[in-house]
C-alpha cells in the first residue's frame, strides 16, 4: 500500500503526533525550504501542492509545484541536479516544510555562476541593512 497525504480535521495540529498538513486554501500550495542536510546551507524555496509532496514521498527525491509553469517539477529532470531527501519537518501551525536533502550533482539554483555552473544555493546574494543593496555572499565562494 503507498502512503498518501490526508487530511485529519480532528487532530490537534501543533502538539499532537498526527499528519494535518495546511496548504493555502485559494492554491493549494505550501512553501518548503530546501536545506542542504550537511552543513545547513538553505538551498531554496518553493512550493508543493499535494501531488507534489506525494510523489517526493514515493521517490525519494525532491518535487515541486511550479507556479510560473502550472505543473509537477521534478528538480533536476532536465539539469540532472536532483536533490535526494534525507527528511522531511514540518513546522508548528503544519503549513510549512523544510526539505532536508542531499544534493546529488551540481547545484539547486538554476541561475549559473561566472564559471557557467549552476549555483549550489539559490540565497547567493545579502541585503545590506545600511544600504538596502544587494551584494554577493562572499562566504560562498562556488557563487
Amino acid at each position: 500500500m503507498s502512503k498518501q497525504i490526508h487530511a485529519d480535521p480532528e487532530s490537534n495540529a501543533e502538539e499532537g503526533n498526527t499528519l494535518q498538513l495546511r496548504f493555502d486554501e485559494e492554491s493549494g500550495l505550501m512553501p518548503v525550504s530546501v536545506q542542504e542536510t550537511s552543513g545547513g546551507r538553505i538551498l531554496m524555496l518553493a512550493y508543493v501542492n499535494r501531488d507534489a509532496l506525494n510523489q517526493t514521498i514515493k521517490t525519494g527525491f525532491a518535487s515541486f509545484w511550479s507556479r510560473s509553469r502550472g505543473e509537477l517539477w521534478v528538480k533536476g529532470l532536465t539539469s540532472g541536479n536532483t536533490l535526494k531527501i534525507d527528511e522531511i519537518l514540518v513546522d508548528c501551525d503544519q503549513d510549512a516544510l523544510v526539505y532536508r536533502v542531499t544534493p546529488q550533482a551540481g547545484g539547486a539554483c538554476h541561475t549559473k555562476n561566472r564559471n557557467d555552473e549552476y549555483r549550489r544555493s539559490c540565497f547567493y546574494r545579502k541585503i545590506d541593512l545600511t544600504d538596502l543593496k544587494l551584494s554577493f555572499k562572499t562566504d560562498y565562494p562556488d557563487e
